[in-house]
């Protein structure tokens, strides 16, 4: 008898991908979607469910629906439309908690798999070389996105004490990209000129978006506990990357970097955090030993091809570019000639 497998936030677009490749799996029975706002697009063979995991309903779902594996992959790393911070927050922390009560009610449940972050780790300058699973953040996280993943990761590991007889895999994600990904990186990527911050050119790794289905497909149906880091192979400098992009970059001082950052939010064309401002002057590595030895899992693409399969999707011609440094270069008081087209010449860290 194959598994019948509940996944969180089907209306994204990741989330219902996901949700219709499971269901097309060997081995699935079925596949219950939920949300609390129906999926825009075709969700296939999967059962879709309109619920909200902040409400104790989600309970009931389970139960109905006989759900031996949950697939959570609800957590938000922006407000977007969802109402704000406050509303950002419940979804994450008090949707967790309802699904993680429901799923320790439920005598059914067998697997747990959660969608995380390596964003739990943080940036700052004391940071090491790379992140195992083993390590704290050396700053802790006192809002946001960080601090969300920090505390649904300690309701986790409550809830894997809890009942022990139930397999719980997280896997900390590095930043998702692929041509359908909408993220605070892919947003910044998109902008049509990149601000960075002066004197430092971060490390970034990435993982594909068909990596991030075929990790979570192995993450069911291998039944391995444990918290994993996932990323490609190598590392990135952001220098090289914009780059590929072939966009011109702004070097501003750090604050500075954070004031373009609230009017490119006002403006939505982009949604910082402290955490990304963070992100984006020490950058973050994380060790992927785990992932290949005891999860047994090799991504296909390197955080390189990841990347370079990025910007061939989202294109970037001079001509557009050309128009946004002049219109950039006068909003800062700054003559064009004064903008890099080339990145940042900053200094690794790390």
């Amino acid at each position: 008898m194959g598994k019948v497998v509940l996944v969180t936030g089907v209306s994204r677009d990741l989330g219902r991908r996901f949700a219709r490749s499971l269901a097309a799996e060997a081995g699935v029975d079925r596949v219950v979607g939920v949300d609390a706002v129906p999926p825009q697009r075709d969700i296939g063979d999967v059962t879709f469910v309109r619920a909200d995991i902040r409400n104790p309903v989600i309970a009931k779902v389970i139960a109905k629906e006989d759900v031996d594996t949950v697939v959570h992959m609800s957590v938000i790393a922006t407000p977007g439309s969802t109402g704000g911070r406050g509303t950002m927050k419940e979804l994450n922390i008090i949707g967790t908690m309802q699904l993680l009560a429901a799923c320790q009610k439920a005598p059914g449940i067998r697997n747990l798999v959660v969608k995380s972050t390596s964003t739990v780790y943080g940036a700052s300058s004391r940071d090491p070389a790379m992140f195992t699973e083993d390590m704290e953040p050396r700053r802790q996280p006192s809002s946001g996105y960080a601090k969300d993943v920090a505390e649904i990761e300690g309701y986790v590991r409550g809830f894997g004490r809890r009942r022990p007889d139930v397999r719980v895999t997280t896997l900390r994600l590095a930043n998702v990209l692929g041509p359908h990904v909408t993220s605070p990186t892919t947003s910044y990527f998109r902008l049509p000129v990149i601000p960075t911050v002066l004197g430092f050119d971060p490390r970034l790794q990435f993982v594909h978006e068909r990596d991030l289905m075929r990790v979570l497909t192995h993450a069911v149906h291998s039944e391995i506990p444990g918290t994993y880091n996932i990323a490609g192979d190598g590392v990135m400098l952001l220098s090289q990357a914009v780059r590929r992009l072939r966009k011109p970059t702004v070097p501003l001082v750090r604050p500075a970097v954070g004031a373009v950052a609230s009017v490119l939010k006002s403006a939505r064309m982009a949604d910082f955090s402290p955490e990304q401002l963070g992100f984006l002057t020490f950058g973050r590595g994380i060790d992927t030993t785990r992932m290949r030895e005891d999860l047994r899992f090799e991504p296909e693409y390197t955080s390189e091809q990841t990347f370079c399969d990025f910007a061939a999707a989202i294109g970037g011609g001079p001509g557009p570019v050309e128009r946004a440094v002049d219109g950039l270069s006068a909003a800062l008081g700054e003559p064009a000639t004064a903008l890099s087209t080339a990145g940042v010449t900053g200094v690794p860290h790390g």
